[in-house]
């Protein structure tokens, strides 16, 4: 067990790593210099020059990356060229909207998908398999930001049951918050929900074709009670694997429907902050996006080990 975690341990880091190369060479790739777009073009190039040596882009590029890298280990994420506020702050401010969105739509969508799955498993080939398999198939081809709008068209223009788009913000009150994310959650879980509900059908069927399913049929046990004591534990393997991948898209790919529902959240963040050229706001949210990525992967491997006790035993 241990040496299962020092592994995943040792590969989070070294992905890391690697991640930090590839966004600051993709950042230093983008033409453009951010001293010129926000002093415009008629700018006097002396005063470009102390623009960009008071921003910190005159040094060398490995200068630059180590004090970007050294600069995010110890919690400095550097000052915003555009909002001249530091960078963590904005995060901060951000991520009171982006994770609480990603919450409620993987809750949503594991809410969803796991009973309906499980429903289609124990129904296969019969007409309740064949319309959840229809009804998914439908919510993974329609785009969730079309299904946005139709929500927006039915509850909040028709119905007036929720806001068009704006966040009141946390102070104002919970309920408040959770119902101006309600929404776009649901836009965000429905593509989700489908694909986890055809993994989970397609696993628990290859697990209740085992032999110790058999087995405790054979000992008296009905479908559903094998199901819930023995197979769905193991199908949930290669769920956990849907659902840390779900969760990495959840917050960093919800820049489309937070842009829908006017949302403050990272993925506008970083889409400003590729207009306004401000490449130390997208080197930064980028990174905390792709650690939160490699952490939630980090995190299913650890579920793995405690769902299939082999990982434990091994040396």
């Amino acid at each position: 067990m241990f040496r299962y975690l020092a592994l995943r341990a040792l590969s989070l880091g070294l992905s890391l790593v690697v991640a930090s190369w590839v966004i600051f060479a993709m950042i230093e790739l983008v033409p453009g210099d951010p001293a010129s777009f926000m002093l415009g073009l008629n700018a006097e190039p002396d005063t470009v020059a102390a623009l960009r040596e008071e921003l910190g882009l005159s040094g060398s590029a490995p200068t630059r990356y180590l004090n970007w890298v050294s600069g995010m280990v110890t919690g400095d994420f550097g000052r915003s060229y555009t909002y001249r506020v530091e960078v963590s702050e904005l995060v901060w401010e951000r991520m009171q909207v982006s994770l609480p969105l990603a919450l409620f739509a993987l809750i949503l969508s594991t809410t969803i998908a796991i009973p309906v799955g499980m429903l289609a498993a124990s129904r296969r080939g019969g007409i309740a398999d064949y319309g959840i398999m229809g009804a998914t198939q439908l919510g993974i081809a329609v785009p969730n930001f079309w299904f946005a709008m139709l929500l927006v068209l039915i509850f909040s223009i028709q119905l007036r049951w929720f806001s068009a788009g704006g966040f009141p913000g946390w102070d104002q009150g919970f309920w408040p918050g959770v119902k101006a994310l309600t929404l776009p959650a649901v836009a965000l879980a429905l593509p989700q929900a489908s694909i986890l509900s055809r993994v989970m059908r397609s696993s628990l069927l290859e697990v209740l074709h085992q032999d110790y399913i058999r087995t405790a049929r054979a000992k008296g046990l009905s479908m559903g009670q094998a199901t819930r004591r023995h197979a769905l534990r193991n199908a949930l393997i290669p769920v956990l694997t849907i659902l840390g991948l779900q969760f990495s898209f959840l917050l960093a790919g919800a820049i489309i429907i937070e842009n829908v529902f006017f949302l403050p959240g990272l993925g506008r963040l970083i889409f400003q902050a590729i207009t306004q050229r401000d490449l130390i706001v997208v080197e930064s949210v980028v990174m905390l996006l792709v650690f939160a990525v490699i952490l939630v992967t980090f995190l299913v491997d650890l579920a793995y080990a405690l769902v299939d006790p082999r990982l434990r035993r091994r040396p």
